[in-house]
């Protein structure tokens, strides 16, 4: 299956629109822009093809919520139906809370990690400069974004890549922000630990666990 490379920001503008409660949902697919005015689902409250905001819906099925929660919890993380599935099914072999553990894994993919130290303005950039061998992995260049770390795992930028006009910029931008608790970021080597697996309140993925794992237990 194919990435989806259209407008990105129809994407939140549809969660938005589904939303039962009338919350704004932003999946910040366009990293920094979506806490600005510029935002589409800022601009436009309503759903791609609807013109005008306010239109009766029909009621959402049970099925419907549970897969327009995994379709938001997919695009979020800019993960292939494919690989979602395999992360589910290695979710469930785990013992303890299914969607707790599914959420681990997908928080701990290498362009998330990347993303979540500031080093990469949204996912989709983190997963090219992880493509193009920017970062290493405990000392081993790792071009492969979904690649899971694991407690312990020390990432850092290579050398030659803090020169990057783009990783100097990133860098910058790091320097105003906090990684969450369960990475630490040293400013002097240019490397992060991992200290453990993330808590879910560690983790402000907009998303219903459960209603993803009653999806695939149907």
């Amino acid at each position: 299956m194919s990435r989806y490379i259209g407008p990105v920001c129809r994407l939140c503008r549809r969660e938005t629109a589904a939303s039962k409660t009338g919350e704004k949902i932003k999946l910040f697919l366009k990293g920094d822009r979506c806490l600005t005015r510029k935002c589409a689902v800022e601009r436009r409250g309503t759903a791609p093809g609807q013109k005008t905001a306010g239109k009766a819906r029909t009621k959402t099925s049970e099925y419907g919520r549970q897969l327009r929660e995994k379709q938001k919890m997919r695009r979020y993380y800019g993960v292939h139906e494919t690989q979602f599935e395999k992360y589910f099914s290695e979710a469930a072999r785990v013992p303890g809370q299914t969607g707790r553990t599914f959420l681990q894994l997908l928080e701990r993919r290498l362009d998330n990690v990347i993303y979540r130290l500031n080093l990469a303005a949204s996912r989709a950039q983190a997963r090219q400069l992880v493509s193009h061998r920017h970062f290493r992995v405990n000392d081993k260049i790792v071009n492969v974004p979904s690649y899971v770390v694991k407690p312990g795992d020390i990432v850092s930028i290579g050398e030659r890549s803090r020169k990057a006009t783009v990783v100097e910029s990133n860098l910058e931008a790091a320097r105003n922000s906090r990684p969450p608790e369960w990475l630490e970021w040293d400013e002097q080597q240019y490397s992060a630990k991992v200290l453990q697996l993330p808590a879910r309140e560690q983790i402000d993925a907009p998303v219903d666990e459960q209603l993803i794992v009653e999806y695939y237990s149907r």
